[in-house]
């Protein structure tokens, strides 16, 4: 395999430029393992690896910097585009949420280490009205850090990394093959989790015309806007007389709710 190695520090950076760019807008195309594997070539060749970490940050950077301009523009709206093009729409918002009030512009730092913060952080940052400034240095901080930490973990297994490839390599094109099948599984398992998760939601779900028709009703459901404070501030909208609840105080509240009405909840 000694000629993928040339190979790789002349194409290597756009491939992972490409990469980072894709997955942190949004497409389910894992990033870290090419991190990994650059890492442990441009280290076997010889080579530093501080453009490779330069690179990954800066398409970190950009793509986030999009995703920011998009929430200052369209504010909480944007985060429901996220939510129909992620693969993991359940854990979407809400732990986003709630992760972003507690710790505010800080948490872009490990934003990247929590599946599904990485892209809604950043629009969140922009709906919130974050300071671009002060967006940009926090979200570098944890572009460095998630890219350090990938081309660290390429450059401290090396050895273990150049063994898996010389043994994809003697594979020839079967490797290819066998790589594409590997990401086609994980996107389709991610796919068929979003599927299952959409088939529950509409058994449970009302339509909007049902509900007000519902509440025009002489049965008039108790409606709970279950959305995080800081939704609530962002988009002070609120359905008529519904009451506020978060999901951190439904178990406390569950003796309160009505026995004798239909509950509906809505959130994000």
């Amino acid at each position: 395999m000694p000629e993928l190695v040339p190979l790789v520090t002349r194409f290597g950076l756009p491939l992972v430029f490409l990469n980072v760019l894709l997955e942190q807008g949004g497409l389910p195309v894992p990033a870290i393992p090419t991190l990994i594997v650059a890492a442990a070539l441009f280290a076997r060749g010889g080579h530093s690896v501080i453009p490779l970490l330069l690179t990954a940050s800066a398409a970190c950077l950009i793509a986030d910097t999009v995703w920011y301009a998009l929430g200052r523009v369209h504010g909480p709206r944007i985060l429901k585009t996220i939510c129909r093009i992620s693969l993991s729409p359940d854990s979407c918002v809400r732990q986003t949420e709630s992760l972003f009030a507690r710790l505010g512009l800080p948490s872009l730092i490990l934003a990247k280490f929590v599946p599904g913060f990485s892209t809604v952080a950043p629009p969140m940052a922009g709906a919130s009205g974050a300071g671009l400034g002060r967006f940009l240095l926090f979200d570098l901080l944890g572009s460095l850090l998630w890219a350090g930490g990938g081309i660290a973990l390429g450059v401290t297994f090396r050895s273990a990394v150049n063994e898996i490839l010389d043994s994809l390599a003697a594979l020839g094109g079967r490797a290819f093959i066998l790589l594409s099948i590997l990401l086609g599984l994980f996107v389709t398992a991610k796919w068929w989790q979003r599927r299952r998760f959409y088939r529950f939601l509409r058994m449970a779900r009302i339509s909007v015309q049902d509900l007000n028709r519902l509440i025009q009703s002489q049965s008039a459901p108790a409606v709970f806007d279950v959305r995080t404070r800081r939704a609530r501030v962002l988009d002070p909208r609120r359905i008529p007389g519904a009451y506020s609840l978060t999901f951190e105080e439904i178990d406390a509240r569950l003796p309160d709710l009505p026995r004798d009405q239909e509950i509906v909840l809505y959130c994000t």
